[in-house]
């Protein structure tokens, strides 16, 4: 990836920074792009509890992933709902698995948008499990526990019955920007940089 540095005061001092570092400090915007991971949510939620301490005032998460660990946004779930700010999502380019999770369900609601060409892609939770067959029976419990208040979290963001989120989320269903507005999983199409 190519990064293009600049140089801003932070801190009271000229210093010389990235433009993901920018937006952060700045425009306290973060960043999710490719995978969700553990190194991810750790940067990431560090970001959010950095921000949060120095002020409540808004918080942009911007994602394009095609999602990734489940523990791993949870964290960044919880997180951001501790930080005490309003959150504003966008989707660019594609929002699947965990980062559509993210997308509509860590927002603020009415401040989650969705660029006209971007996607979402929603489903159940995957996991993978090999061993005994206790195991895997124990395995299978957790993971269909996960999809259960996953699917809570999902319909209680998106004001849709929970049968109606098991449904869409039986297969990977992807929505365009216009689909996921009259679904309700995003409350805007275009870019809040927009208004």
């Amino acid at each position: 990836m190519i990064v293009t540095n600049l140089i801003t005061t932070l801190d009271g001092k000229e210093v010389m920074v990235d433009f993901f570092t920018a937006e952060v400090t700045q425009n306290r915007t973060i960043h999710i792009i490719g995978e969700i991971n553990d190194d991810t949510a750790s940067y990431i939620c560090s970001e959010i509890r950095y921000l949060s301490r120095n002020s409540k005032e808004p918080l942009t998460l911007i994602l394009n992933s095609p999602g990734g660990s489940i523990s791993a946004g949870m964290a960044i779930y919880d997180t951001l709902n501790a930080s005490g700010c309003e959150v504003t999502t966008v989707v660019e380019g594609m929002a699947a698995s965990m980062a559509a999770f993210l997308a509509t369900c860590a927002a603020t609601k009415g401040r989650r948008f969705c660029q006209p060409n971007a996607e979402i892609m929603v489903h159940q939770p995957l996991g993978g499990v090999q061993g005994q067959a206790s195991d895997i029976s124990i395995a299978a419990d957790h993971i269909n526990s996960t999809k259960r208040k996953m699917t809570k979290i999902f319909a209680d963001s998106v004001n849709l019955e929970e049968s109606k989120i098991k449904a869409l989320t039986d297969r990977d269903t992807w929505l365009s920007a216009e689909d996921a507005l009259k679904m309700g999983f995003v409350d805007h199409v275009g870019d809040p940089m927009d208004d």
